[in-house]
């Protein structure tokens, strides 16, 4: 049996608007909430649950982020598990779990239940269909539950803000408020003291004026350093590090005030450029120059320290030396200005300046 194939352009050809025909929407089948009033109440009950135990969950975790000390663990199977950081991560987790899921059952058993098909629309929308839309938007909250069961919106809404507490705890862990007191007693701060030896940074050697020629550097740390341990190590390591170097005192400018910085033309200075940080140690024997070489900021290690080029805007720290009984370079004390990068709340009056005595 054989038909004809009439072409859609042919006269004869049924009009279509659309390549395939609209299927229409299936057969409606009722959920077993809404057949079923217990089941429906217990769905209720669980999502109502669900949210109520977020503000406990963020309670919690309030609790056991000042409870709980940071150094606490506990081994499990031969894995030591840190205590505090394990049930920070479960509630927080359970609790956005718990919203995730109270919203999705919600929508899967409270929400209206009913298909919808529409043609799509035009992009914009005319006055009356905007009208006819907020129509819609106020039955979609009808159809959503909240009349009847005013206690969703209200638990989802309770634990959504009790979320935000734990938040607003963990900004603590960004470290202390930059006050001028902390910043004086952190980062404007270094393990140099009165008395502490100048070593070697590879061999942890301590230095003897006599051990350094002319023309000489040196990349050096506090013999304190190496009695410190993890980040305690790292962090003043990348604050106290400096280098050494030797020149002729007839050939290099030692301003009255820091005439007794140094030892017969030795001197030492910050490694950290005053830039953004980088560490310095390309060093220019004939000019007395050194040339950070992130962004070639220059400084004269002959005269104080200044900045002779580039985008530093302070001259490098230099730390008071001396020598002690029994011959060892020695620091006098800390650096009298803070090392490494400036930034907005730092005293700059006392950075050495060309011609300052």
């Amino acid at each position: 049996m054989s038909h004809d194939i009439v072409p859609t352009d042919h006269p004869s050809a049924p009009a279509r608007q659309f390549p395939v025909d609209d299927p229409g929407i299936e057969h409606h089948v009722p959920r077993y909430t809404d057949v079923d009033v217990a089941a429906g109440n217990r769905a209720y009950r669980n999502i109502l649950a669900m949210f109520g135990l977020v503000p406990v969950l963020a309670i919690a975790f309030v609790v056991i982020y000042f409870a709980v000390p940071k150094t606490a663990g506990f081994d499990v199977l031969g894995n030591n598990f840190h205590a505090q950081t394990l049930f920070l991560g479960l509630t927080a987790g359970l609790a956005v779990l718990l919203i995730g899921t109270g919203m999705v059952a919600w929508a899967r058993d409270i929400m209206s239940d009913q298909e919808i098909a529409e043609e799509r629309h035009e992009a914009g929308s005319d006055e009356e269909t905007r009208a006819a839309a907020l129509v819609k938007v106020n039955a979609g909250i009808t159809d959503s539950g909240v009349g009847r069961r005013k206690l969703i919106l209200g638990a989802l809404g309770g634990g959504m803000g009790m979320l935000a507490v734990p938040a607003v705890v963990l900004l603590a862990d960004m470290g202390p408020y930059p006050l001028a007191a902390k910043r004086a007693e952190t980062i404007e701060k270094t393990i140099w003291a009165e008395g502490v030896r100048l070593v070697n940074d590879v061999n942890e050697l301590p230095l003897k004026a006599s051990d350094l020629e002319i023309g000489q550097l040196v990349n050096a740390e506090p013999e304190t350093l190496f009695k410190l341990h993890g980040h305690e190590y790292q962090t003043e390591k990348a604050k106290s590090a400096i280098i050494i170097v030797r020149m002729d005192p007839a050939s290099i400018k030692i301003p009255a005030s820091r005439k007794d910085w140094q030892v017969d033309g030795i001197l030492a200075y910050s490694k950290i450029c005053t830039h953004v940080g980088c560490p310095i140690s390309l060093w220019e024997q004939q000019t007395h120059h050194l040339l950070c070489p992130c962004h070639q900021s220059t400084f004269d290690l002959g005269n104080s320290g200044v900045v002779v080029f580039g985008p530093a805007a302070r001259s490098l720290p230099q730390l008071p030396i001396k020598v002690n009984a029994e011959g060892y370079l020695v620091a006098q004390g800390d650096f009298p200005v803070p090392v490494g990068p400036s930034y907005f709340e730092r005293d700059s009056s006392k950075d050495f300046k060309e011609g300052d005595q």
